[in-house]
């Protein structure tokens, strides 16, 4: 049964689960999606706020585990010096998909569509892992450089929501980030105590924390991410990216461990709130997004590593140009934070429908590099 679990969670069919119901339901019985979506359900509060304003708490809050992981001593981010190829074709694969919407949107788009400059800014975590180990096989160093990739811009991708897409209907008070700054203060504070517990981080930190980000109207599903960083943690790095070290049983680790199945299944409900999208909603934004994360990640990401390749900060072994030419395509799939980033972005249903069309269709960036990785002969490390 464990195994089961494992191989469902390890192929991303939760949520490829949950975007296939969405579509088929938006497409079949629109009223009836959206009326289940919207209509409370857990008191006052519908489907849709609880898995985009409290179940992504969780999958930020994971995110940002990683990211503070990478920056320990052994981490993929330390020395700093061994991270300056990945974080410079991250840049890459941020700056290139920003570039790529805006002159495009400058020749077929519109004004109302400038606000979706971010959509294509992210890649999906775990599709990029499976379809990754599909083309390189699981021991390929270009896993790791991907997955480091993508922890990062997702990281860009978070500060990118709370910085550029506050609420529309409501201004940002940021008296209320006082709250915030109290959450952090008590995580400190924890932390300082030699709390062993992350559960107070968590429910007493991060709840002020998402209350003063909820109040302050930018999106409370940051909030642990302020919160993480003060989790006690090891002292040293002795996994890469997404694995468990069995030996580490802090706080930090912990909580990555304890809550990384409820978010891998959990993705199921996120895809089914966010992914009901009727495909007559197809529309300039598709392409802009599509085309922003199919041309602008592989362009920005591929450059860039060989910018820095030249500059005398290598690739990692066995990672030439036609690997990161790959790894820039794997990157270009955008789903979970796309579809997130797009909801966010603009309010008009019909153009947020066409940009999460995008976000879906870089889908076919995976089956793309599947295809390609054959052709091009990848040498596959199992």
């Amino acid at each position: 049964m464990k195994k089961r679990l494992n191989l469902l969670r390890e192929f991303s069919v939760p949520l490829l689960a949950g975007v296939v119901v969405a579509l088929i339901w938006a497409n079949l019985g629109p009223v009836g999606y959206h009326d289940f979506i919207h209509r409370p359900m857990f008191g006052p509060l519908n489907f849709h706020f609880v898995a985009n304003e409290l179940f992504m708490v969780l999958f930020f809050g994971l995110a940002a585990t990683e990211i503070t992981q990478s920056c320990l001593p052994g981490g993929d981010l330390n020395p700093p010096h061994k991270a300056v190829n990945p974080l410079l074709a991250t840049a890459g694969g941020v700056v290139g998909p920003v570039l790529v919407y805006l002159g495009l949107n400058a020749l077929i788009g519109s004004p109302a569509l400038s606000r979706g400059w971010g959509v294509p800014t992210a890649t999906d975590i775990a599709l990029a892992w499976l379809v990754a180990s599909l083309v390189f096989g699981r021991n390929h160093p270009a896993i790791s450089f991907l997955l480091l990739l993508a922890i990062v811009d997702d990281g860009i991708g978070l500060l990118i929501i709370a910085v550029f897409y506050p609420n529309q209907l409501h201004p940002v008070l940021p008296q209320w980030l006082v709250l915030t700054l109290i959450g952090m203060g008590i995580a400190w504070l924890l932390r300082r105590g030699k709390t062993a517990s992350y559960w107070p981080y968590i429910l007493f930190g991060g709840a002020f924390s998402w209350i003063g980000l909820f109040k302050a109207h930018i999106h409370p599903a940051l909030a642990l991410v302020f919160i993480i960083p003060f989790l006690p943690h090891a002292a040293r790095e002795h996994k890469h990216l997404f694995e468990e070290d069995p030996r580490d049983r802090s706080p930090l680790a912990n909580f990555e461990h304890e809550w990384k199945v409820v978010v891998d299944f959990g993705l199921f409900m996120f895809g089914l709130a966010n992914a009901g999208v009727e495909f007559a909603a197809m529309g300039p934004a598709t392409w802009l997004v599509l085309a922003a994360l199919a041309l602008g990640k592989t362009g920005g990401i591929f450059t860039m590593g060989l910018l820095g390749k030249k500059l005398g900060y290598p690739l990692p072994a066995h990672v030439g140009n036609k690997e990161l030419l790959l790894i820039g395509l794997i990157g270009g799939l955008g789903l979970t934070v796309a579809l997130f980033v797009a909801g966010e972005a603009f309010t008009d249903p019909l153009i947020q429908g066409a940009a999460k069309m995008g976000a879906l269709g870089s889908a076919g960036c995976g089956i793309l590099a599947i295809i390609l990785g054959r052709l091009l002969k990848v040498r596959r490390r199992p």
